[in-house]
């Protein structure tokens, strides 16, 4: 559309034109707020769908969400004060994930810099710590080139959420539209190598390997290695396990992949390899800090960050770089071997060690056992969804459980790293938005429903059909069970009981489907129900309040170490 001669454009509809023009957003995540109406004014202008939520926090995790299951950076945009306050979870969740992510936030005006004015706050070096970059733009002339160091800033070398304050002066502010510049798009990538003599190194250990084994993490996803992965497999025959954002960037399902053994299957087969490949993965508290990796085993690392490395655990090589390109140098100097033996063997005594897991999944039981209710989940809904796990005990039933052919199909929404709950609703309205057609499917503990559950609201009112089941146990699990070890008798369980909750009715209230569920004969037609329902919808599911996952333990172990 022509426009009209000594035309004028806002600072906020700048920011809008940016985005839509440059870099191609078409999607964000926000609560209204006076500070950024001339932002919202221009995402209508241009046509960006806004998408409202009751909660600056789950704008923030949906803007994640949406970088993990579209590959593009999120953009989340709050208004000053309490809805800057209210974003800092999410956007500390994105840090610990390391997850490219724009925050866009409205200010108090600089002329009242300490008057005391509404909403008046030094928001700047609040969330320093949690962020990669962070600025305040104080000139309107200068918004697409501060925008364009934000989206750089998040996406380059290792990534992560970036911050950028814009003032109401800047925003209500008004310039020639002939006088405003669109830099280039800032979120193309550049491809960091690793060193010729470290990959000869690292593939000589390689092709030595008797038992070798690949554990992918966040940047395999990030890097989306899942091309450059499948060459690298298919010519080593290695057995594989991708986690957290890394997982679906090879199906579950892969002849290779580990995923049907679960986690604990993973801590065992670590124990019987004698090479580790590390790929976009950091050994943190999942890994025991490293130390879930025997001393005999050689370690091969690839990372973006050279900091990690030889971070909790020496390497034998690193390779630092990109995961897709380091992993495309490494495959052509690879000795093809057959690891079919090794597998085999692998595969089965793996499987041996969950047993008891196993038969669980099998057989009905009163009460319903979490691993029985994701089996029963798993076979109604299918291998091509995607599935949000939310929680303690939830999570780790849910992420060991599902198994999905899908990019990101099965993610716990935490990430694993800051343990924060409430990610998981979020999370499934922002996969359902970046992939209509496909079933979402979120599992969610009882106690983590009660943080973003009034986001069914902007499910319900925005037309975004997902199916949330409830792993109602009663209690928050893992802290109740991590209490029974600590004191022993049921008696001195302190704040970590809830009780009989019917979280589907509030569900209901809000225009959703819901159904509650105590039996397992129940479980699938009330599943079928809530699919064919074409509604938001929650199945609540009463379960054995007496199950403990294998990460309770685990956490129980790295609490009482203090």
């Amino acid at each position: 559309m022509p426009q009209k001669k000594n035309a004028q454009i806002t600072g906020g509809h700048v920011v809008a034109r940016y985005l839509k023009e440059v870099e191609r957003v078409h999607t964000l995540f926000t609560l209204s707020g006076g500070h950024i109406e001339q932002v919202l004014d221009g995402c209508a202008h241009y046509g960006i769908r806004c998408i409202d939520v009751r909660h600056e926090q789950a704008a923030a995790m949906m803007a994640e969400a949406w970088t993990v299951y579209t590959k593009t950076p999120g953009v989340c945009l709050v208004t000053a004060g309490p809805g800057f306050m209210n974003a800092l979870t999410g956007i500390a969740n994105a840090c610990m994930n390391n997850v490219p992510m724009v925050i866009l936030s409205g200010r108090h005006p600089l002329r009242d810099d300490l008057k005391g004015a509404l909403q008046e706050l030094n928001q700047v070096d609040i969330v320093r710590p949690i962020v990669k970059w962070c600025a305040s733009c104080h000139d309107p002339g200068r918004i697409p080139e501060y925008l364009s160091i934000a989206f750089r800033q998040a996406v380059q070398g290792r990534p992560g959420p970036v911050f950028l304050e814009l003032p109401p002066e800047v925003l209500n502010a008004k310039m020639p539209l002939e006088g405003v510049t669109l830099p280039p798009s800032a979120a193309r990538r550049y491809r960091a190598h690793a060193r010729h003599e470290d990959l000869v190194k690292a593939a000589d250990i390689i092709s030595g390997a008797k038992a070798p084994l690949l554990l992918g993490g966040s940047g395999v996803g990030f890097s989306d290695a899942g091309a450059a992965l499948g060459r690298f497999i298919a010519t080593t025959g290695i057995p594989f396990m991708l986690m957290n954002y890394g997982r679906g960037e090879l199906p579950d399902d892969h002849p290779l992949s580990l995923w049907e053994v679960g986690s604990i299957g993973m801590m065992f087969s670590l124990s019987q390899a004698d090479v580790l490949i590390a790929v976009g993965i950091r050994f943190n508290w999942i890994l025991q800090s490293g130390q879930a990796i025997p001393e005999h085993v050689k370690v091969v690392r690839i990372d973006i960050d050279p900091s990690e490395i030889d971070r909790n655990r020496l390497s034998d090589v690193g390779l630092l770089g990109d995961a897709a390109t380091v992993l495309d140098q490494l495959t052509p100097l690879v000795r093809k071997t057959d690891h079919r033996s090794w597998v085999s063997n692998l595969r089965a005594a793996s499987l041996a060690f969950i047993a008891p897991e196993l038969k669980a999944r099998l057989g009905p039981s009163d009460p319903i056992h979490p691993i029985r209710l994701v089996d029963q989940v798993l076979k109604t809904v299918g291998k091509d969804a995607v599935y949000v796990v939310d929680g303690g005990d939830t999570c780790y039933f849910g992420t060991t459980g599902f198994i999905s052919r899908e990019k990101a199909g099965v993610v716990p929404a935490a990430g694993g790293l800051l343990g924060c709950l409430g990610t998981g609703l979020p999370f499934a309205l922002a996969a359902k938005l970046a992939r209509p057609d496909k079933t979402v499917v979120l599992f969610t503990g009882d106690g983590s429903f009660g943080f973003n559950g009034f986001e069914f609201d902007t499910a319900v009112r925005l037309g975004i059909p997902i199916i949330c089941v409830v792993n109602n146990d009663c209690a928050w699990g893992m802290i109740k069970h991590c209490q029974e070890l600590s004191f022993g008798k049921e008696e001195n369980f302190v704040c970590a009981e809830l009780g009989v909750r019917r979280y589907e009715r509030v569900v209901e209230a809000m225009g959703g489907y819901g159904e509650f569920v105590t039996r397992d004969e129940e479980i699938v037609p009330a599943l079928q129900r809530a699919l064919a329902s074409g509604r938001p919808a929650c199945v609540n599911v009463l379960t054995d309040p007496h199950v403990v996952s294998p990460a309770t333990p685990l956490l129980y172990q790295s609490l009482a170490r203090g």
